[in-house]
């Protein structure tokens, strides 16, 4: 049997909804927490392995909701992989 086979992955996109995350320069963390976990999710179904999403809409999810949305994906085994992705706001670095 195929290692990969055995892996399943919850992505978690970041924010969403009321909740938008770090925002600046037009860059809105919640739309790209989505866009790059949509990005993971397609790429980890291509190569075969068992995907699912937290959330794949502009949503609010409370954290409890979060939790539930992750346990409830595949439960919470050993060989359950969590993704959170979040993208957050820094100063410019001046070397």
């Amino acid at each position: 049997m195929d290692e990969r086979a055995s892996k399943r992955v919850v992505i978690d996109a970041g924010h969403g909804g009321n909740d938008p995350g770090a925002s600046g320069n037009g860059i809105i963390e919640k739309e790209y927490t989505l866009k790059i976990s949509e990005y993971i999710y397609n790429r980890l179904k291509e190569l075969g392995l068992d995907v699912k999403m937290t959330r794949t809409t502009d949503e609010t999810l409370s954290p409890t909701e979060r939790v539930n949305r992750v346990l409830n994906a595949f439960g919470n085994d050993s060989d359950v992989l969590v993704i959170s992705n979040h993208i957050n706001a820094g100063g410019r670095e001046i070397c």
